[in-house]
Formats: C-alpha cells, structure tokens, sequence
C-alpha cells in the first residue's frame, strides 16, 4: 500500500511548511484526500499553537513516497458552503 505525507502549510514561503516524516500507508489519492479532511477537522478541534493563527488558512500539501504532490487540501473545505 502507497504511503503519502500530510505536509502542513500554514504561512507563504519555506517557513510556513510543517513536513509530516511519517505518513500514513493509504489506498490512493481519494483515500489520502478523505483522510487529509478527518486530521483536519481534528486539528481544527483539538490544537492549539501560537504558529497557526487562522486553521481555515491552512493546508495539507499531500505527497507521495517519490515526493510528487498528489494532491492539496484546504482546511477550509470541511466546512459546507451555504447555498445563496
């Protein structure tokens, strides 16, 4: 099973990215993708650090063992949007 790292950024440039070491083995992308919105919402609940100000600003930069972006995730996709 692939594994993929949930790189957190939470500010512009090189300082503004948390890498994630370890990773977590999932089936894909979408699985990646689905599991990237759970730590987010649990982030969003339950941390708090004087280095994120604003969780809805944040994102997990999702890369694969090569180190290829498979895909971004914005915290603030866990919340629905209101229709008109």
């Amino acid at each position: 099973m692939p594994r993929y790292y949930f790189n957190l950024r939470h500010r512009p440039g090189p300082g503004g990215l948390a890498v994630d070491e370890e990773g977590d083995e999932l089936a894909d992308p979408e699985a990646a993708r689905a599991h990237a919105l759970l730590l987010a919402r649990d982030m969003i609940a339950r941390t708090r650090t004087e280095i994120v100000r604003d969780w809805m600003a944040c994102a997990f930069e999702i890369t694969d063992e090569a180190g290829a972006l498979a895909t971004t995730v914005r915290f603030g996709e866990i919340v629905p949007e209101i229709e008109g």
